[in-house]
């Protein structure tokens, strides 16, 4: 859900027209109310979360901040296409850093399907469709979603990363903050900005900030940190099918079969590489029983012997 509400967002910032740090800033600035409110009743009910998890929420909305602003100036160069494709290796991106800092395994059968889930992403974007433009500076287009890629790898795994001892709204609601600053500072500077676009403008920047940053990134955020990373980034490739489907109904855009194509591969691989089989029990299935780690979840039989009384068995706290 989070990830088909996020694929809103690159439909209704084509109807907004503007540019990458007038889009940016007002996408964040205008979802702040309803996130605080959010957070104000979290902070009630769970209390505040330590001071130095603000520091990985601070560090998260810089990187948020990096990705939309360099992915829309990408769009534009390299074409819409090429830079989802670009965007996306994040499927790669993310549990390769979980790993290589976490120690969390990467799965043979994540592994064995990555192949897929980037072809899928390639015949999505319509990259291999000769009637996909390219872009007016494919070069630098290159450049910024690479760029951007690297931005949405480390976001995603901060933003997974910092919501595994609860208390995720008050955290999301400073990565929202953090990434409006940083957007109005680099629009000014860079990417251009427009501090009153106009009632059209901000209305459509609105339904981005409603579908995207309240509702859309705040179930990502939530439910993240209780999958397994190449799980949470597998199903996160649901954005660029959904904005699929959603150019062919709002902006009247029809797929070509490759591209139809790629969203069928990225659904059959997504499936094949996050479901599992209940484990079995003694021979019957079902009985088992979750238990957390610092990667996520991982399945234990409900039948096991008990562990010693005073043993640790979740490293991650």
């Amino acid at each position: 859900m989070g990830a088909l509400s996020v694929s809103a967002s690159a439909v209704l910032l084509d109807l907004a027209h503007t540019t990458p740090g007038t889009a940016s800033f007002y996408r964040c600035v205008l979802a702040l109310p309803a996130l605080a409110v959010l957070a104000g009743a979290e902070h009630r009910r769970e209390g505040a979360p330590p001071r130095r998890r603000y520091g990985l929420a601070f560090a998260a909305g810089v990187l948020f901040a990096g990705d939309m602003l360099l992915w829309t100036q990408a769009i534009g160069e390299v074409g819409a296409g090429l830079s989802t494709v670009l965007v996306n290796v994040q499927v790669a991106l993310v549990p390769l850093l979980a790993w290589a800092v976490d120690r969390e395994p990467v799965p043979a059968r994540f592994l064995g399907w990555l192949p897929l889930l980037l072809l899928g992403v390639v015949l999505t974007g319509g990259v291999l469709d000769q009637r996909v433009s390219v872009g007016t500076d494919p070069r630098w287009g290159t450049v910024h979603a690479v760029l951007a890629a690297v931005c949405y790898s480390g976001f995603l795994y901060l933003l997974r990363r910092g919501g595994h001892r609860g208390q995720v709204r008050q955290t999301y609601t400073v990565v929202i903050a953090a990434a409006a600053v940083v957007s109005l500072l680099a629009g000014l500077a860079w990417y251009g900005f427009d501090i009153a676009p106009g009632l059209r403008v901000l209305g459509w920047l609105l339904a981005v900030a409603v579908c995207s940053q309240v509702v859309g990134w705040l179930l990502v955020a939530t439910a993240s940190p209780k999958l397994a990373s190449h799980v949470g980034a597998v199903l996160l490739l649901l954005t660029p099918v959904g904005a699929v489907v959603l150019s062919a109904v709002v902006l009247g855009e029809r797929p070509t079969p490759l591209q139809l194509a790629g969203c069928g591969l990225i659904l059959i691989s997504a499936y094949f590489t996050t479901a599992r089989r209940p484990p079995a029990a003694n021979g019957r299935g079902g009985g088992g029983r979750a238990t957390r780690r610092p990667g996520g979840y991982r399945s234990e039989d409900a039948h096991a012997a008990p562990r010693r009384p005073g043993r640790r068995t979740d490293a991650g706290g």
